[in-house]
């Protein structure tokens, strides 16, 4: 049976960031289910943010991370992925968009104390920075692409992952094994209707790791970026938090500012409270619109998103840009400590899929990229300096397993209830309607998915995940960053610090950092 040195799989920048930092003596094998630059990094249109100006620190840009992530930040965890920031944008630095003087060009978004926000390519950052990557990528690094992986191979004996189970678009079963297995897969905003997120990401890592028993923690903090074009009853894409930090404001189709009088910072104040917002005006019957007029040469800055408006029939002369808020990103994840290491024993996460506190109950606009460089550099350091050798005791056979199908209703359907129930506005009437609707298709009873479609099973993943994050929302009784009740309308310090951890192995579980 072939064994790798390190399996990976996912294809975003945490993912290339490891695998082009490990050794070139390290056999190393990348999975992805759709074609490498089909992820959620290459459509990043922010940047990357790093306390690198004149008068601005660390310590700032860390006051910044806890207040957006309203203290439920894992501390540590933010000092050092901040203090290594700077040194992880000169690594890049040729990618980065630069002034007549060769200086660095330093944006302002959300919740930001000050400018520090690199980009690259105007509002292109996350496909340079995944292209440079690629083009990165060594001879002892095989790429696979349109290779679902979808069970998680653990050896019983040591407890230990050492592998996974992957079909083919043909149907065909196969299994790779690997001495570091290492889920880089992302979130799942695919389970709203209404997303900024590629169509991949469908949350399967954090499927695999929980049917597998690793912890899973902070389901409930789902981000809602408040502005993605909306045409025709339906999302088109992302607009930038980076609009409204070059000044434009959002209005109502009369042309009235919303977020005057709501926060300090009004439109450029944190994604939730932007985000609830925006849906209080929406749900009064008003259209809300990005009003651009105060930005100049709009084209030149935003190349990108000129296109995407351009492309779905949007007048950009007119000066407003219609916006909906969807899920954007998600807090929680398979909990990891910064190197990426889970709760079982093998397995690592990296990138959005992971969950290492840094984020906190609502992640800082532009951290997150920065959070894939750092992991991917720590991870690689890692696996480069371990000397310690794996066995295993021995290696499965793959025996496709025929089982009684479970019904899925439509996934629009899931989609629309969790918009609707689980969405930027949560209450226990809604939370409870949802759950027991989720547990009646008896999803998390799946013990083998061998027979089932690629489709259904990316499916059985959504609803994994719906089904972890309307439990998590269940249980905090409070509002806090992504995660806001009706009925519990404010942060409880009580509450403070608590992770909910859920593990398919045992009861959900309250810890406390």
């Amino acid at each position: 049976m072939e064994m790798n040195d390190v399996l990976i799989v996912g294809s975003g920048v945490a993912a290339l960031q490891l695998a082009t930092l490990l050794s070139c003596d390290k056999k190393v094998r990348i999975l992805t289910k759709s074609k490498i630059r089909n992820a959620n990094s290459y459509l990043a249109q922010g940047g990357i943010a790093a306390a690198i100006g004149l008068g601005d620190d660390p310590s700032k840009h860390y006051a910044d991370t806890l207040e957006a992530g309203r203290f439920h930040n894992n501390d540590a965890s933010v000092r050092e992925v901040l203090n290594e920031a700077p040194s992880l944008i000169r690594d890049f630095f040729n990618l980065f968009d630069k002034d007549t003087n060769g200086n660095l060009h330093l944006g302002l978004e959300g919740a930001h104390s000050e400018n520090r926000i690199v980009h690259s390519g105007g509002d292109a950052t996350g496909k340079h920075v995944i292209e440079y990557l690629i083009s990165n990528l060594t001879e002892n690094i095989k790429v696979e692409e349109n290779v679902f992986a979808y069970k998680l191979i653990v050896d019983q004996k040591q407890k230990r992952c050492i592998g996974v189970k992957t079909k083919d678009e043909d149907g065909t079963i196969r299994n790779y094994y690997a001495n570091y297995v290492v889920l880089a897969t992302g979130g799942c905003g695919q389970i709203y209707s209404f997303t900024s997120n590629a169509p991949t990401i469908t949350g399967d890592g954090i499927a695999m790791a929980y049917m597998a028993g690793a912890d899973i923690a902070d389901m409930e903090f789902v981000q809602f970026h408040p502005t993605l074009l909306y045409k025709d009853g339906m999302t088109k894409g992302l607009i930038s938090e980076a609009v409204r930090g070059e000044g434009a404001i959002l209005v109502t189709e009369d042309g009235t500012p919303i977020m005057e009088g709501v926060h300090p910072l009004t439109d450029l104040a944190p994604r939730h409270v932007v985000s609830q917002t925006i849906l209080n005006f929406i749900e009064k019957g008003h259209l809300v619109y990005l009003d651009i007029r105060n930005i100049k040469h709009f084209e030149d800055r935003f190349p990108s998103i000129t296109a995407m408006c351009q492309n779905h029939g949007i007048d950009l002369s007119e000066g407003k840009i219609p916006i909906v808020p969807g899920s954007h990103f998600l807090m929680g994840g398979i909990k990891t400590d910064l190197i990426g290491r889970s709760s079982l024993e093998g397995l690592f996460a990296i990138g959005e899929a992971s969950c290492t506190g840094l984020h906190g109950a609502n992640r800082l606009a532009s951290n997150s990229l920065l959070e894939g460089l750092y992991q991917g550099k720590k991870l690689s350091q890692f696996i480069n300096s371990d000397s310690k050798k794996y066995t295993i005791s021995e290696f499965p056979r793959t025996i496709e397993t025929h089982v009684k199908k479970t019904f899925l209703p439509d996934l629009q359907i899931l989609k629309d209830t969790m918009m609707k129930r689980v969405g930027i506005v949560r209450s226990k009437e809604l939370l409870e309607e949802q759950k027991h609707w989720i547990k009646e298709l008896n999803v998390n009873d799946l013990t083998s998915l061998d027979s089932y479609s690629i489709q259904d099973i990316q499916a059985i993943f959504m609803y994994i995940n719906a089904s972890l994050i309307t439990e998590a929302a269940l249980t905090r009784t409070e509002s806090r960053g992504g995660h806001y009740r009706s009925d519990f309308p404010y942060e409880n310090a009580n509450w403070c610090k608590k992770i909910i951890i859920q593990n398919r192995k045992r009861e959900v579980g309250i810890s406390h950092e």
